[in-house]
């Protein structure tokens, strides 16, 4: 299964499922992204991190192990 972490810049993705728990997966979700969203991949900063994303309409900046905890195809 692939993560965000490892998805290119300039893919659109789906969400498959969220791993990790508590407040970390409830963060995430708070931020719009659910399963079956679509996410685009905007941008991976040279180090890569942050991540770079547009998930519902809107621009946001997630960090390498968050990205890692979302499971897309």
């Amino acid at each position: 299964m692939k993560t965000l972490k490892e998805t290119a810049c300039g893919q659109t993705v789906t969400v498959k499922r969220i791993s990790g728990e508590g407040p970390v997966k409830r963060r995430i979700m708070d931020m719009g992204i659910t399963k079956g969203i679509q996410i685009f991949v905007r941008k991976v900063a040279p180090l890569g991190d942050p991540v770079e994303i547009t998930v519902r309409g809107y621009e946001l900046s997630l960090r390498r192990a968050d990205a890692e905890m979302i499971e897309v195809e």
